[in-house]
């Protein structure tokens, strides 16, 4: 049975520890993701390595810290990353091709529309899409982290039933398995709890910029997107294939939740909101676990300043995340309802749009 597949692969399993690119190491990636292709499946690749393939190239003696400086190194090893994989999959007789995206793009519902357009006719027409971010004019601001995020956009984007991270390491431990012996691999996690988070370290190499905690926050999203993620180490010939089949080297964050459309993405992963609202128990309980719509009643302090039609992030009585929604109310408007009952909402404005501060339809939930 044939899958939609979206491959990340970091940095420092692309290049050598001096910097540059390690062609041996795309050719073994591309034969791997050439494999499962031929099996019909439909394979995207979500790539890094642009800066650490070009910082040498350009002159420069050590991976850049300064942004410009970043940026030029991107930009040559833009040409010389996609360069390498179109020659690898070329040995296959595979078409590849190049999508630059930057965290703005996600910002926007109809880029993302187009962009999925896009990528479904590349599938159609049997060419693998590989996926970077645009290194030379993203900010630090809004980088994606080694790709891991964009990764789990992406495979929400095309509804995916696989993510597989690649990585130096064989799964998520209980410990660093480098430095602590009695450390553990977790094989399978039903869900993403704050244990889980606190095991996740920091980045692990001096060429790549993400760690085990960027790989735990991509599964997050792309979990709650209704997409399986695997993240382990593809380092001999099949590794991708056991990846794929649920036998392979690293961790699988599961997942029961199905695929969320377009506009839910946006909502709960790339919209800016704008204010927050908190509310009590009993709207909580509506809205994360009822599938209800958020009214007046359990609004208990506004934040921000917005207006309807914007974003705002809605939190619990403990001040933990509950989710994202469209508010029908500006700001003002709410605070002065905030607590009210139905009927005395209708009573204290004059006209109203809607009663619902967030309807159902337009909220996500996020804890």
């Amino acid at each position: 049975m044939t899958s939609r597949i979206v491959v990340k692969i970091g940095s420092s399993s692309l290049t050598t520890e001096e910097g540059g690119l390690d062609r041996q190491a795309i050719s073994f990636f591309a034969d791997e993701i050439a494999a499962l292709a031929a099996q019909g499946h439909e394979v995207l690749l979500v790539t890094s390595g642009a800066v650490a393939a070009g910082f040498r190239e350009i002159g420069y003696p050590q991976r850049p810290k300064l942004l410009h400086e970043k940026q030029a190194a991107a930009a040559v090893g833009q040409a010389l990353l996609m360069q390498a994989y179109q020659q690898a999959f070329a040995a296959h007789r595979v078409t590849t091709a190049q999508i630059l995206l930057t965290r703005t793009d996600f910002h926007s519902r109809k880029r993302m529309g187009n962009a999925g357009m896009t990528v479904e006719e590349l599938i159609k027409q049997g060419v693998i899409p590989i996926f970077n971010e645009n290194d030379t004019v993203s900010i630090d601001e809004l980088k994606f982290g080694d790709n891991d995020l964009l990764s789990a956009l992406v495979a929400n984007l095309v509804k995916a039933q696989h993510l597989i991270i690649v990585t130096d390491t064989n799964g998520l431990y209980t410990a660093d398995p480098r430095k602590d012996p009695a450390a553990t691999r977790y094989d399978r996690i039903p869900e993403i709890t704050a244990e889980i988070y606190a095991y996740a370290g920091g980045s692990g190499t001096t060429v790549g910029t993400g760690g085990m905690r960027s790989k735990v926050d991509a599964a997050k999203v792309a979990t709650r997107g209704g997409v399986p993620v695997f993240v382990g180490s593809v380092k001999e010939p099949g590794d991708m294939q056991l990846a794929v089949d649920g036998t392979g080297k690293g961790t699988y964050f599961e997942t029961k939740l199905a695929s969320l459309s377009r506009k839910k993405q946006w909502l709960g992963f790339m919209s800016t909101p704008l204010g927050t609202v908190v509310v009590d128990h009993g709207a909580e309980e509506a809205l994360v676990h009822g599938g209800h719509s958020l009214l007046p009643v359990g609004v208990k302090r506004v934040l921000g300043t917005f207006h309807a039609g914007d974003v705002v992030e809605v939190l619990g009585p403990d001040d933990s995340l509950l989710g994202r929604g469209i508010v029908n109310y500006d700001d003002d408007q709410l605070r002065q309802i905030a607590g009210m009952a139905s009927g005395e909402v209708m009573k204290h404005l004059n006209s109203i749009h809607r009663l619902e501060v967030i309807h159902r339809d337009e909220w996500i939930t996020l804890k």
